[in-house]
């Protein structure tokens, strides 16, 4: 093996994800075309408990931290019940202060979190943890829209398919786009995702706390197309305006408006899925005037524009 071949460790925690484990081994697999070294570890040697009925036997314990250069850590089940093991977080935290490269995929970044090493930084992991992992790491910076989140020495990804595109990242970093673009072929993966998370999220709209206003979201949905305001609302609800917002965002937390553009959104991108309508015919139905406010909300929002986002889904 080269000396000049970049070591790199997954660390297996327990609940580990299967594809979140094998990403990052398989990426960075010890080949002759891979200038990359690759050993799994766990908190021990042994027998690790991972998620979806699989086990894993790792050979080394923390102590591989030690011999790696970049460090991975797989998601892992219900990592918002509790942190790892504090001789996991230590080791995290020493690997940090030697300059050790730590990369977290999917809800790894709850790993991560823990050491601390991530507060005041901008992180995230799959959208269906963004916000317990804001309400449990407060001072984490969550953007819940991106696919990964590159703060040098300490990187993080989305769900389990953003792994790849962390990994593809770190290898265009390291060394170049060719070699990113070859492991992308191998994989048959797209060298560079446009867009972020939010485009996958199934349902733009939270759901709501409880019934209050059911029937007025439903009767703003079916009217889409038409102009909306504030007081159209308030007056189906059969309250006044400023009672409408107020209620209306402890339910949702969004605006009445912040809500209605984001049904309008979601509206958009069932449109671009099933059916082959031209964006200014979108941007009509959905109520958002002309195709360059569709663009302009849809990148907003969704981080993407409204070709990409169908080329992507529909089918």
């Amino acid at each position: 093996m080269s000396r000049r071949n970049h070591r790199v460790a997954v660390l297996v925690l327990e609940g580990a994800k299967p594809l979140d484990v094998g990403i990052p081994a398989q990426i960075f697999t010890t080949r002759a075309s891979m200038p990359y070294e690759v050993r799994v570890c766990g908190a021990t040697p042994g027998m690790v408990t991972g998620g979806d009925g699989l086990s894993y036997h790792v050979a080394e314990g923390l102590e591989a931290l030690e011999w790696a250069q970049t460090i991975f850590v797989p998601g892992y089940r219900h990592p918002d019940r509790e942190d790892p093991p504090g001789a996991v977080v230590d080791a995290l935290r020493a690997a940090h202060s030697r300059g050790i490269r730590l990369a977290a995929i999917s809800t790894g970044a709850f790993a991560l979190a823990a050491t601390g090493l991530l507060d005041g930084r901008r992180a995230t992991t799959h959208w269906h943890y963004t916000r317990q992992l804001q309400a449990k790491h407060p001072l984490v910076r969550v953007d819940e829209n991106v696919l990964f989140v590159d703060e040098g020495a300490l990187l993080t990804s989305a769900g389990a398919a953003s792994g790849i595109d962390l990994c593809l990242h770190l290898v265009r970093r390291d060394h170049g786009v060719a070699l990113s673009n070859h492991v992308a072929r191998r994989l048959v993966a797209a060298p560079y995702r446009s867009g972020g998370q939010a485009q996958y999220v199934p349902r733009a709209l939270p759901d709501p706390l409880g019934e209050r206003f059911a029937a007025t979201r439903e009767w703003a949905i079916a009217r889409l197309g038409d102009p909306i305001t504030l007081d159209d609302l308030a007056r189906h609800a059969n309250v006044s305006a400023r009672t409408f917002s107020r209620r209306f965002r402890d339910d949702t937390g969004y605006t009445p408006m912040q809500w209605v553009l984001r049904a309008r959104i979601d509206l958009a991108r069932e449109l671009l899925e099933r059916s082959d309508l031209g964006v200014e015919q979108i941007a009509a139905q959905a109520g958002l005037g002309t195709g360059a406010n569709l663009r302009l909300h849809f990148q907003r929002i969704l981080g993407t524009s409204p070709m990409e986002y169908r080329h992507t889904f529909q089918r």
